[in-house]
């Protein structure tokens, strides 16, 4: 079994809810070493001085920003530090938007939240509120050194942790030359779009993911078997996984959660309008004490 990323909080309101973070993907590329043809010894990276050809010790390697070709700044431990987020094991909840108010282009990648002992009831209502107003919760989270936004959806039984791409990462199309305007500008005729709908309409189907394969993953797999059979060599690569440690929780009485979640909502609007009231009593007060000086 995979192990957890962390195990931390989904928290919404004043719920907490302990939650493991676990892989939501599996790497299936097949990767390659790299050895020496002549006597099939694997090929090192060595940490070589572009200018003496010396190798360089590890404890000699600095991390530098170029800021310029061939001007660099060196930081310290000690500034990137300063510069990571906390370490803190919590996926916080900062807003709830509609599902389909997320462009594709933001979801990254996906991770698979598993509900810690005894937070089954707090996982469940989360997951069935979500899915009953169509909402998602955009929050953040700090895998490892980085800090991430996240989106949390229901997955039929499941919570899904979606990685989100900030705005700034994404490209603007209008970087590219895209053709703009209307079809007949580029010579497209309502024959061809009639057509071409046609063509749409007779390849329509449902969406099957399990139909589609790693075809070329697959023949490649099969050459290597067959290479190793023909060789009599083989391979074991077993790594043994520890299963993740459940966290523990009390029960928890959500009503009065909610409740008081909902509350500290409203506290807000509610003085504000305290105030507009208070500041149409001074204007009123003002108006009439100008009519008697009058």
């Amino acid at each position: 079994m995979a192990r957890p990323i962390w195990t931390g909080t989904l928290s919404f309101g004043l719920l907490n809810v302990p939650v493991s973070l676990m892989p939501g993907e599996r790497k299936v590329d097949i990767s390659f070493r790299m050895l020496d043809n002549r006597n099939k010894a694997r090929v090192r990276y060595e940490r070589v001085n572009a200018e003496t050809g010396d190798e360089v010790p590890w404890k000699e390697i600095v991390k530098a920003f170029e800021y310029d070709k061939g001007s660099y700044v060196v930081l310290d431990p000690e500034d990137i530090k300063a510069a990571a987020p906390e370490g803190r094991e919590a996926v916080e909840v900062e807003a709830f938007v509609p599902a389909d108010a997320i462009g594709v282009e933001y979801y990254e990648k996906p991770y698979v939240l598993v509900p810690g002992k005894k937070a089954e009831k707090g996982y469940v209502l989360l997951r069935e509120t979500l899915r009953e107003t169509g909402r998602v919760g955009i929050a953040r989270v700090v895998i490892r050194t980085r800090e991430y936004l996240c989106a949390v959806m229901p997955h039929d039984d499941a919570l899904l942790l979606m990685l989100l791409r900030y705005p700034q990462e994404l490209v603007d199309t209008a970087d590219y030359k895209i053709p703009e305007g209307k079809p007949s500008d580029y010579r497209v005729t309502a024959k061809e779009l009639s057509m071409a709908k046609q063509l749409i309409e007779s390849m329509a189907g449902e969406w099957e993911p399990s139909g589609y394969r790693d075809e070329f993953r697959e023949r490649l797999q099969a050459v290597i078997e067959k290479r190793i059979k023909a060789e009599g060599v083989t391979a074991v690569d077993d790594d043994a996984a520890e299963a993740p440690a459940d966290a523990t929780t009390n029960v928890v009485d959500f009503m009065s959660l909610l409740e008081k979640s909902l509350k500290s909502r409203k506290r807000t609007p509610a003085k504000k309008k305290a105030a507009s009231k208070k500041k149409k009593t001074v204007a009123s007060k003002k108006k009439s004490s100008g009519r008697k000086r009058a």
